[in-house]
């Protein structure tokens, strides 16, 4: 139904713009906003809000620039593949774990960014593709692609045992255990909203656009 695609588009996307427009208002200057956003491991249990706002806080144009073309390109995805409702919910559910997870590493003093929700966001996308009922073979195709993708990608970067690491052209560091806590939380959000109603048959079918009258229904 198109009501249906419309608020299947609507969820996904209330989710990018919560982590977009934040991160474009905060933007990238030093000052307050990097000390009270910022992921700090000492102050997480003192300072919730931090689970959230670290993925508003960017070091570099060239840091903010590349995340929200990520961004922009997760929110085009959940549009054109008409992801679930659940997909989004689990989106959301793995932002505040991603960072959560940072405490893994206390060496990992302060992080801040949006590519450790990113990395859930397609790691949820790759297993609504996978796991919806009524998917096609390509989408299925494409959730596949993803996912390896994202494997690959995260175990090159050998999160267990690089810390940090500045790619050649950057001009910040970054921290693979974010990447790597952005793929595991997004695919336990999926396994949670996505994969285990998908396996006891709760799971509805992708939203279609509306039918014309007199279409037949196929």
């Amino acid at each position: 139904m198109a009501g249906g695609l419309r608020l299947t588009s609507r969820l996904w996307s209330a989710v990018g713009l919560l982590l977009v427009l934040p991160a474009l208002l905060v933007g990238t200057g030093p000052g307050l906003a990097r000390q009270v956003l910022t992921w700090q491991p000492a102050l997480a249990w003192a300072e919730p809000w931090r689970c959230w706002s670290a993925a508003w806080v960017h070091f570099s144009l060239m840091h903010l620039g590349a995340n929200l073309a990520g961004a922009l390109l997760l929110l085009l995805l959940g549009h054109v593949a008409r992801l679930p409702r659940e997909a989004a919910l689990a989106w959301a559910l793995a932002w505040p774990l991603t960072h959560l997870a940072l405490l893994a590493e206390p060496a990992l003093l302060r992080y801040g960014g949006l590519s450790g929700v990113l990395h859930a966001g397609a790691a949820v996308a790759a297993v609504a593709l996978l796991v919806q009922p009524g998917r096609l073979r390509a989408e299925r195709g494409l959730g596949a692609a993803l996912g390896l993708g994202l494997v690959l990608k995260v175990l090159s970067e050998q999160p267990w045992a690089v810390l940090q690491v500045q790619p050649p052209g950057w001009d910040i560091r970054i921290a693979p255990l974010a990447h790597a806590a952005g793929l595991l939380c997004g695919l336990l959000a999926a396994a949670l909203l996505l994969a285990l109603p998908a396996a006891l048959g709760l799971r509805s079918r992708p939203s279609s656009p509306a039918r014309p009258p007199g279409s037949p229904a196929g």
